[in-house]
């Protein structure tokens, strides 16, 4: 469903935005602008449901326990009076299905922005190999990967298959040719040979496990040396993944440190990123009685995701997406966030905000208090 979503809607869009004016970088935050504002109402029933559920829950909690309390052996009256809170304030799990809903469609633009043209595109095929005496009982069953896009022009791409038709098990001794290709069958390095330029989209072929179990040459060739498991990955490289945008040398780099040099413009996006986390965080709470707990969750979620990210293998193109859409979530948040309220969960929101207000008014006399010398009245002085 994913591959399909990228093939037959997100790419097109992007080959439109690509057409209007020539810069990758551009086009992916294009594309991110148009998916997000496609996504806004079910993004905004999640963002509602959110606030309403921070404020309506303290009091949902304390009534659902006196239900519990008051008709614990009297089954039926209690689920008939929970589900009478549940539809005047909502149920915690409505924003759930907006987000669901919407996950595809993410994944498959995030999917998107970490191939072809944007990064280099790999296929990954995991081998077994057995002895020359097993694989005779073995019945062959052909493998195919999964169909990745190829950018061979900055509009022109094609779906290409990494196939083995007698799979992935071999017997020591034998070898057998991975087939690149389209979905009807055409052969990639056919398609290749209609380009001036085709040796920039050659594949390379590399082991990544097991190279004294298979061999590989760089026609895609692959064979089987011992018993064991290995791991062959053909690489073919992504037409914009050594592209430049502002700041970013180029949109398929991967990795904050790389040969022994720090990657600013990775350190940017991560930092960006980071940022907009943060804000978004700041305005989901804006108007809200103060939540420490909270608080310090917004402080730390930050932190911890963006150092996981400094050193997570995402492509810049990638990263780039992620602060533009923050930057959109947060705007979101914002208008949101001004929206009125219900009349009852405002009535709520009153009465926790000047219990608040009458708390800290509390706190803050108590401490002048606690400021007395101990010789001086309690009364005064």
């Amino acid at each position: 469903m994913i591959g399909y979503i990228s093939d037959n809607l997100l790419i097109p869009i992007l080959d439109f935005f690509y057409g209007l004016v020539p810069s990758y970088g551009l086009a992916i935050v294009a594309l991110t602008i148009v998916i997000r504002v496609a996504l806004y109402p079910l993004s905004a029933g999640s963002i509602r449901s959110a606030r309403r559920m921070r404020i309506a829950q303290p009091v949902m909690q304390k009534r659902q326990a006196d239900i519990k309390a008051r008709y614990a052996n009297n089954m039926q009256k209690q689920q008939e009076e929970l589900g009478k809170v549940m539809k005047e304030f909502g149920s915690p799990l409505a924003g759930c299905l907006p987000l669901l809903v919407q996950m595809p469609i993410l994944f498959a633009l995030f999917a998107t922005l970490r191939g072809s043209p944007f990064a280099d595109v790999p296929y990954t095929l995991n081998l077994k190999v057995l002895p020359a005496d097993q694989i005779a009982a073995v019945e062959p069953k052909p493998f195919n990967s999964a169909s990745h896009s190829i950018f061979i022009g900055e509009t022109d791409h094609v779906p290409v298959i990494a196939s083995l038709p007698r799979g992935t098990k071999f017997g020591v001794g034998d070898s057998a040719t991975v087939n690149l290709h389209t979905k009807d069958g055409r052969p990639f390095s056919e398609v290749l040979g209609e380009l001036d330029d085709a040796s920039r989209f050659a594949p390379t072929w590399t082991i990544t496990k097991g190279d004294d179990v298979v061999g590989v040459s760089q026609d895609g060739t692959i064979t089987a040396l011992s018993a064991g498991d290995a791991t062959v990955e053909a690489k073919i490289p992504g037409l914009a993944a050594r592209s430049g945008f502002l700041f970013i040398k180029a949109l398929g780099q991967v990795g904050f440190y790389a040969d022994g040099a720090v990657n600013w413009d990775i350190a940017i996006l991560v930092g960006g990123f980071g940022l907009t986390l943060f804000l978004s965080q700041l305005l989901s709470g804006m108007g809200m009685p103060a939540n420490p707990q909270q608080a310090t969750a917004n402080k730390i979620t930050p932190v911890m995701i963006t150092g996981m990210f400094l050193f997570f293998p995402l492509p810049a193109g990638v990263l780039l997406y992620m602060v533009i859409a923050n930057i959109f979530q947060a705007l979101q948040t914002f208008i949101l966030s001004r929206e009125p309220l219900p009349d009852n969960l405002q009535q709520i929101l009153d009465q926790q905000l000047t219990q608040k207000t009458v708390a800290a008014t509390a706190t803050s006399a108590g401490v002048v208090s606690d400021n007395r010398l101990p010789f001086e009245p309690k009364g005064g002085k």
